[in-house]
């Protein structure tokens, strides 16, 4: 069973218009491109047909990955400012001589954030969730080197 993901209500809001808008208006309307495109003739050498077909693949899996990151997300209230890296919070950390802030949370619907965002299940993730404020812990990234992370600060996302 898949671990439910943190995401916050506008992004969860906006990821459910995004698949509305691809099975109520685009779904139909390549359709109507796929139907008008077979009544021109030869399916073999209809470029616009093939053309048609291609987006709507696309579109039919872009609703699978919608309906799945929808299915597999917790909508979350704000987590307690406690420090505790988790989900939903807004980290920073110095690594390797330098800080970083980010959200630890959905990346897939990190694009109107003006926030990096980090999954939980990422390496970098996965070190430092649990750890708090002052923690030091140790992360190894994906090209093999491992570096300490120090948690200097936690507190909930404000979005």
């Amino acid at each position: 069973m898949t671990e439910k993901r943190w995401i916050d209500k506008a992004s969860y809001q906006k990821l459910q218009e995004e698949l509305a808008f691809l099975t109520e208006t685009k779904r139909p309307e390549i359709a109507r491109k796929i139907d008008e495109a077979r009544q021109d003739g030869d399916l073999k050498e209809n470029g616009a047909y093939h053309a048609a077909r291609d987006e709507q693949s696309m579109n039919e899996t872009r609703i699978l990955q919608l309906e799945e990151l929808l299915r597999n997300s917790e909508v979350g209230e704000t987590p307690a400012d406690d420090g505790i890296v988790e989900p939903g919070m807004v980290v920073t950390v110095k690594m390797a001589g330098r800080e970083m802030k980010f959200l630890l949370g959905l990346r897939e619907a990190s694009d109107d954030l003006d926030i990096d965002v980090y999954s939980p299940e990422a390496p970098l993730g996965q070190a430092i969730l649990g750890s708090k404020q002052g923690d030091t812990v140790s992360y190894k990234a994906p090209n093999g080197k491992t570096f300490d992370v120090e948690i200097l600060k936690a507190s909930p996302y404000e979005g």
